[in-house]
């Protein structure tokens, strides 16, 4: 029998990479959250783990269906963190990741910081919710960093994001300059979603 999981984001660098990511999961038919109603969910809560499982809970009770959300952004330690939780929207309501690079690259310059000085991480949270059940009440969170540092100039025409402007720490290349293959074994999304494969294939079977 095969459970149909929907993946509670309309970011589509987001759904591409989730797909590929999780695509060795047997019996498990992954759904976009363009393809059902469902509703809209306000990111309000200060934290990746609030957002991710807000998401996740109100989506499944609403479809019915299991859920895997995701929470991420960017932490600048020379910015307190920031953008953080704000990432998608950095430069506003709606603003393009053009945008939001902008208003980044253009805060950093202020600063006149050294490279090494730029250090940042990619963060995520991943939550799966069901509409009934244990994961009903308390979602399963995985968790994935990925630490580097912030480039003043982009560089790469791959991924989306900061990517052009994020350098993996032990490279010396943009996110953006990698493959998907190659992003997919570094990165904070990858690292949560192995963790949360191994969960899902023990759901799958009944044994969570």
């Amino acid at each position: 029998m095969v459970t149909k999981l929907l993946l509670a984001t309309r970011n589509r660098g987001k759904v591409r990479e989730l797909t590929q990511l999780l695509s060795g999961l047997r019996d498990l038919e992954l759904v976009a959250l363009d393809d059902v109603p469902a509703p809209e969910v306000i990111e309000d809560g200060e934290t990746f783990e609030h957002n991710a499982r807000k998401k996740a809970v109100e989506i499944a009770r609403a479809t019915g269906m299991l859920v895997l959300s995701d929470d991420s952004g960017l932490e600048v330690d020379a910015l307190g963190g920031r953008p953080g939780v704000q990432s998608a929207r950095y430069a506003g309501a709606g603003a393009s990741d053009a945008e939001n690079n902008a208003k980044l690259v253009a805060e950093l310059t202020r600063l006149s910081l050294l490279p090494e000085q730029r250090t940042a991480r990619y963060r995520v949270v991943l939550a799966l919710a069901a509409p009934t059940g244990p994961l009903a009440a308390a979602p399963h969170l995985e968790e994935g960093r990925c630490e580097g540092r912030i480039r003043l100039q982009p560089r790469g025409e791959h991924g989306f994001g900061y990517d052009p402007y994020f350098e993996p720490a032990g490279h010396d290349c943009t996110m953006a300059e990698l493959v998907p293959e190659q992003k997919n074994r570094i990165s904070h999304r990858a690292q949560a979603a192995v963790k949360m494969q191994r969960f899902l294939e023990r759901y799958v079977r009944g044994g969570e």
